[in-house]
This record gives structure tokens, C-alpha cells and sequence, in this order.
């Protein structure tokens, strides 16, 4: 007898099901088929163990399990419990009811126990498309699978329990979530707050047009000037997570298995401060099959990179296709795989390598080529694709004792919402276009109509610093998001003036 069921694997952050077929015939040996990989191999030898912990055997004979599509690499220890159950089944050792109609996941330790798995939220997604009777997977994982609605989450400890469950011996509760009350129990509860941030007037005005149009920002300045406490208090003034983008961004940390013991759902938005040693397959994803990488993980969210010019250059230009199609598409010889990228990109760097030029105190002890070879490790093509340059002068030792009230995350996010909204009406028709930072050239043109005296404004800012088209998209694109925070219909002089004022690196001499 073939005894069958249904497991399944990620390619991406999409799931795809596997069928595992086992059978005994007459010989010796243990077979497993299906272009497994060494983890899956190995699995004979941990069944065998948990087989004789529970008084159960391993059959003698020829055992052959097929993984099918038999044309997919298959990765990991995720099929320990079908098949153990599909040999139980096949050797006539226990009548499993239904093992066909249930999708199953699950790595044994050598005592029975169950480990958890990772991909589970795509996984519960696709089960529920295929609907099957239920999902039966490790209990640490339930939580996060049971975000999904409509299919029923068992939860397993032990494969005792799946025997007992599946053999009609034992009724195990399926495990549910409200999504919804997590949400709005973790909504707007922030560790870090605006309200901490002295002076820094300027610096956070660009920050507050970032978060309103989800612009790139470049912040330049001394160290200690407050660059690192602004940037990772962004996501607390950028609008909360919705419930779908919540899902795509769980998704991705599902594949990587980080959401077992935590939250069965990301609830804010996420921020990614990677190092600059950091490779570029870290960075954007890959390996022999692709996974996720920072850029990724940062998905609906903020990707920080501190000191960027001391990034290699090769990782940093990776960033420039992501950046424009929010999405970013692996290649390797036998499979292309696409991971969402729709990330806000912070980053600072010293103005030179001794950090010092652009100090109101201390000395610069670089000259002028090593100030110009510093600020050229950023291309310009990359530059192009950033459409906030500001510089962060340090605080005065009077602001920063300062007990007067400064504006708090929850008044900046209030207004960064209301700008959203503005925009969320606007691309009603264009349903790939969230915000002011994705608009193309061509809606440019169509959505942002300038005044005879505005435009002639901007044409004479780009005839005099020689701007790139890129450059002058960025500046409309900043000035409809100012405009909006102003809730203006129509973009003015004042709206192109200041977002000009936040391209300095177009207006800077660098090396004088």
C-alpha cells in the first residue's frame, strides 16, 4: 500500500505544496527521491529513532519516499513528521484517517518531540487556497500560522499526538489569533519618541516630508551630531501598518523563521540598521535557493545604513533597481525568485573621513582631495535615487539642557497621515503607486502641474547646479509632498524653495 500526504516548501516568500508518497517493496535500504537535500536525507536516521522511542519499528524492506514535483530542490528537516507518519501508515503499524487531506510539517528530535519550521505563514496561506481539512505542524509555530483565517491550526508536541489525533483517538482544539486585537493592542506604542530629539529644527522637518511621501534620505553631518537618534525614530511618526502589509511583511520573516517566539504578526512597521560589513548577498538576498535580505526584511518599513560611504560600493549599488521597482529579483542558473523591497531608505555618513568639515567647533584635518574622494564613494546615479540631502549640525549645549517641549512622534505622525490620505486619494486609479516617492516621470507630469512662476523657479535651480532629470523628478516629488502637509491643492513657489533647500549634496562644494 502507497500511503500519501501533503507537505510543503518556500520558493520566495510563496509556498509551494509537496506530495510525499511512501512504499514499501521487497529489498533493503532506505530510499528518498525527489531532488532532496542532505537535512531530508539524514531523516531516516532521526524516524528510526523516534520510531523505537514510541514502540514502533522502521520496516525491514525497501522503503522509497518520493517528494514530488520530483523537478523541485527540496531543503530542510520540515518533512520529518509526514513521512514518519505516511511509514507508519504504509507498514500497517497504525490506520491514520484522512492523512491524505491534511498538510503536515513538523522536525523531529530524536525523542519524538517536535522542532519548529520555518515559512509556516505562507505555508497556512496556500493551504487555505488548497483547502485541505488542516494544518498540522509544531505547536511553537501555531500562533503564527493561525493569522490566517479559514483553516484549522492543530498544534502538535510530540508525534504521539499526531498518531492520536490523525487516528481519530484524540481531538486537539485547532489554535485562533485575532489579528485585529493584536493590532490594536500594539498600535502606536513606540520605545523611542521625537519628544527626546532637542533642536535639530531643520533635520526634522526633512524627516517629517520623508515619512509623508516615503522620500530617501541622505542626513550628512559631524558625529554626534543626533543623525542615528532621528533615524531610528522614524517609525514612530510614519502612518501604522495595515493589516495587509502586515501579512506581506510577516511573510518575509516567516521564510527566515523570526517570528517563532515572538508576535504571531509584525505590528510595526520594521527598522533594519544593518553594519557595513555587511555582504551583498545579506543585503538584497540569494544563495543557492534565494532567500530574503535586509532590503527584504525591511519590506513596509525603514532600511538604515549608518556611515554609508564606509559600505563596500559594490553592496550600496545593488540598492539602485530596488529602489526604483520596490521589488528585487534573484537569479541563479536554475531558478529566479522575487522578494518584495518597498523600503524607506535612511542613511548618514561624515561629511569627510575625519568627520569634521562641516564642525561650527572642531578642525578638519582632511584637504580637499580627501574630502572629494570621501563624498565620491556615494555615485551619483545612487545620489539621484535620494530625494532628501540634508546636513545635521550638532546642538548647542543650550538646547540640549533645554526643559522646553519639543513636538512629539505622535503630532508628527498625525500630520504624516493626513499627507498620506491626501495621496492615498490621489492614486485611487494607480493601485502600484502608495505614495508621492512612486510616482513615475510620466505622473510626474500628470499630477503635479506647475505654475508659470514655479516652473520657471525650478528651471532656473536646474540650469544653475546643472541637475540631472532624475534630480528635477525628486524635487517635484518633494514639493507636492510638502504641499500636501501644507494641504495644498496646487504645489507653489515656497514648496519648490524648500525642497530644493534639501538637495545638498547638488548644491555643496564638497572639496573647497
Amino acid at each position: 500500500m502507497i500511503a500519501k500526504t501533503y507537505s510543503s516548501t518556500v520558493y520566495g516568500v510563496e509556498a509551494q505544496i509537496i506530495s510525499i508518497e511512501v512504499n514499501i517493496v521487497n529489498g533493503t535500504k532506505f530510499f528518498i527521491v525527489g531532488l532532496p537535500d542532505n537535512a531530508i536525507k539524514e531523516s531516516a536516521y532521526r524516524i528510526e529513532s523516534v520510531l523505537k522511542q514510541i514502540n514502533k519499528r522502521m520496516p525491514r524492506r525497501r522503503l522509497i519516499v518520493n517528494l514530488a514535483p520530483a523537478s523541485l530542490r527540496k531543503e530542510g528537516a520540515a518533512y520529518d513528521l509526514p513521512i514518519a507518519l505516511s511509514i507508519l501508515q504504509t507498514s500497517n503499524q497504525v490506520a491514520l484517517k484522512n492523512l491524505d487531506q491534511y498538510l503536515i510539517m513538523g522536525e523531529l528530535a530524536l525523542d519524538g518531540h517536535l522542532r519548529p519550521v520555518c515559512g509556516v505563514l505562507p505555508i497556512a496561506i496556500e493551504a487555505r487556497k488548497r483547502n485541505f481539512k488542516g494544518f498540522i505542524l509544531p505547536k511553537a509555530n501555531a500562533n503564527e500560522a493561525a493569522i490566517v483565517e479559514g483553516i484549522p491550526i492543530i498544534p502538535i508536541s510530540h508525534i504521539t499526538q499526531a498518531i492520536a489525533f490523525l487516528s481519530g483517538q484524540k481531538d486537539i482544539p485547532p489554535v485562533t489569533v485575532d489579528a485585529r486585537a493584536i493590532f490594536q493592542h500594539s498600535a502606536n506604542v513606540y520605545d523611542l519618541d521625537f519628544a527626546d530629539v532637542r533642536g535639530q529644527l531643520m533635520p526634522k522637518r526633512s524627516v517629517e516630508i520623508a515619512a509623508a511621501g516615503g522620500h530617501n534620505l541622505l542626513m550628512i553631518g559631524p558625529p554626534g551630531a543626533g543623525k542615528t537618534m532621528l533615524a531610528k525614530r522614524i517609525p514612530s511618526i510614519l502612518p501604522p501598518l495595515t493589516l495587509e502589509e502586515a501579512l506581506e511583511t510577516s511573510k518575509v520573516y516567516s521564510v527566515l523563521g523570526q517570528l517563532v517566539g515572538q508576535e504571531a504578526i509584525i505590528t510595526k512597521r520594521p527598522f533594519r540598521a544593518p553594519h557595513h560589513t555587511i555582504s551583498d548577498v545579506a543585503l538584497v538576498g540569494g544563495g543557492s535557493i534565494p532567500q530574503p535580505g535586509q532590503i527584504s526584511l525591511a519590506h513596509n518599513g525603514v532600511l538604515y545604513l549608518d556611515e554609508l560611504a564606509e559600505f563596500k560600493r559594490s553592496t550600496i549599488e545593488v540598492l539602485r533597481q530596488p529602489l526604483e521597482d520596490k521589488t528585487i529579483q534573484i537569479t541563479r542558473a536554475k531558478i529566479s525568485l522575487g522578494f518584495p523591497a518597498n523600503f524607506m531608505l535612511v542613511s548618514s555618513m561624515n561629511p569627510c573621513p575625519c568627520g569634521y568639515y562641516t564642525h561650527p567647533k572642531k578642525a578638519c584635518s582632511c584637504n580637499s582631495f580627501m574630502r572629494k574622494k570621501y563624498i565620491s564613494k556615494i555615485s551619483g546615479p545612487l545620489l539621484d535615487r535620494i530625494d532628501i540631502h540634508i546636513q545635521v549640525n550638532p546642538v548647542s549645549l543650550e538646547a540640549i539642557a533645554s526643559l522646553a517641549p519639543t513636538t512629539n512622534s505622535a503630532t508628527i505622525r498625525a500630520k504624516v497621515a493626513k499627507a498620506r490620505h491626501i495621496q492615498q486619494k490621489r492614486f485611487l486609479n494607480f493601485p502600484h503607486i502608495h505614495n508621492n516617492s512612486m510616482m513615475s516621470s510620466k505622473l510626474i507630469h500628470t499630477l503635479c502641474p506647475l505654475p508659470k512662476a514655479t516652473h520657471q523657479l525650478l528651471k532656473d535651480v536646474m540650469e544653475k547646479f546643472n541637475l540631472s532629470a532624475r534630480a528635477y523628478n525628486s524635487i517635484c516629488k518633494l514639493a507636492r509632498t510638502i504641499a500636501d502637509l501644507a494641504e495644498s491643492a496646487q504645489i507653489q513657489e515656497n514648496h519648490v524653495a524648500e525642497a530644493v533647500a534639501y538637495r545638498s549634496l547638488d548644491q555643496e562644494k564638497w572639496g573647497d
